[in-house]
């Protein structure tokens, strides 16, 4: 009987699979320029690369001691390092020979090796990093959190707010993402409501400043209270994806039979790659994958319940925010429920770096599915006796 850990990672295959089948259908062409279908091509392809360095990127981080490495002194601690590098790779991002602009958007680290370019995505690290910072940050605190503001609360939440501060110029989705999930572990850590009930007036205000100052961000929100007005300028997007999704029906046009990703529906093999699936998957094709994203929720909640300590505990629970809240911020765009934004579909949207480090989050989660005696002896951090973590409002099992 396959365990929890070896169920998730199968669905996470499972699901690379079919990133790989609807992306490239996504990305076909037709005409005299396209170029004829080469199985080899499509088995050696870019993106089939990235899959096989996700799927070993999972295997990895699923056989690394990750609650050994709390031990460590912060100056060898790879958590924090990881939060140092990803805030670095940030700041890198305005470099000019090294940020790369995409659609009006500097998200992107560029370098070419070879004659070849390679991109990487900084906030994909430092979303993850920060799933992994907070819950090492408090387990390493020798008093409850809701005790001690100055270094219990203040500290992660000046690091979450930099890093937030960072991205959010230039990509708001991403930041609301990262600020949500880290809220989320500190109260869940115990710090108190009302200390962060405080952020949320100016929070509101800074959103709304860095929408107004953007005419393509006012755009998009006027394009969501009513696309119809302007459906050939900026209610095209939204409209689009709707009759992607309205064609599809209840077992759709059949895979490589759509019609709106030849040049009809803008972001097809990233953002709005749902919308294709509906189109030619149909009913069938939304249900697998709201099932795949379900799937690892249940699991990985099961895991998060046998946790014999508070920091397993704190990282289930942010990796599980972390791909639940990004799935659904990407069905709810695709399907206009909420403004367009640039939010892929975990492990299914186009993107190495989404792929990989996603993948890995996920073998992280995998490798807390174990029994190990030694984890529940009275070891200081990780028995999760007299942790700041205590006050966490979830109880994991034995």
């Amino acid at each position: 009987m396959l365990q929890a850990a070896q169920f998730l990672q199968l669905t996470v295959v499972a699901m690379l699979g079919l990133a790989l089948v609807m992306v490239r259908s996504a990305d076909m062409a037709v005409g005299a320029k396209a170029p004829p279908f080469d199985p080899m091509r499509f088995l050696f392809s870019r993106q089939t690369a990235y899959a096989t360095l996700a799927i070993g990127a999972m295997l990895l981080a699923s056989r690394l001691p990750w609650r050994r490495v709390v031990t460590w002194r912060p100056r060898f601690n790879p958590f924090n390092w990881a939060i140092l590098v990803a805030i670095a790779l940030l700041l890198a991002q305005w470099i000019p020979f090294l940020g790369h602009e995409v659609n009006g958007a500097l998200r992107w680290i560029q370098i070419e090796v070879g004659g070849r370019k390679f991109t990487f995505q900084p906030s994909e690290l430092a979303k993850w990093a920060m799933v992994l910072w907070i819950p090492w940050w408090v387990a390493t605190q020798t008093r409850r959190i809701d005790r001690l503001f100055s270094r219990g609360f203040l500290v992660p939440l000046v690091v979450l707010l930099g890093v937030v501060g960072v991205i959010i110029g230039e990509d708001l989705g991403t930041a609301v993402l990262i600020f949500s999930v880290g809220v989320g572990l500190l109260l869940a850590a115990g710090a108190r409501f009302w200390h962060l009930a405080l952020l949320i007036p100016p929070g509101v205000m800074g959103v709304a400043a860095v929408i107004m100052s953007s005419d393509y961000r006012r755009a998009r929100l006027t394009a969501f209270l009513d696309p119809w007005a302007d459906p050939e300028g900026i209610g095209y997007h939204p409209i689009q994806s709707m009759l992607a999704i309205a064609q599809g029906g209840p077992t759709g046009r059949g895979v490589g039979n759509g019609v709106q990703k030849f040049g009809y529906l803008p972001e097809d093999t990233t953002d709005f790659l749902f919308s294709i699936i509906c189109e030619e998957m149909g009913i069938v094709g939304a249900v697998l994958v709201v099932s795949f994203y379900l799937v690892v929720l249940v699991v990985g909640f099961g895991i998060l319940r046998r946790c014999p300590d508070a920091f397993g505990r704190l990282v289930a629970l942010g990796i599980l925010l972390m791909l639940g809240a990004q799935a659904l911020m990407n069905l709810a765009v695709v399907t206009v429920v909420v403004p367009t934004k640039g939010i892929a579909l975990p492990l299914l949207s186009s993107g190495g770096t989404g792929w990989v480090m996603t993948a890995a989050a996920i073998g992280v989660l995998a490798s807390l599915d174990e029994t190990d005696p030694a984890l529940r002896e009275d070891d200081g951090v990780l028995s999760g006796e007299p942790l700041p973590s205590e006050g966490l409002a979830i109880e994991g099992g034995t």
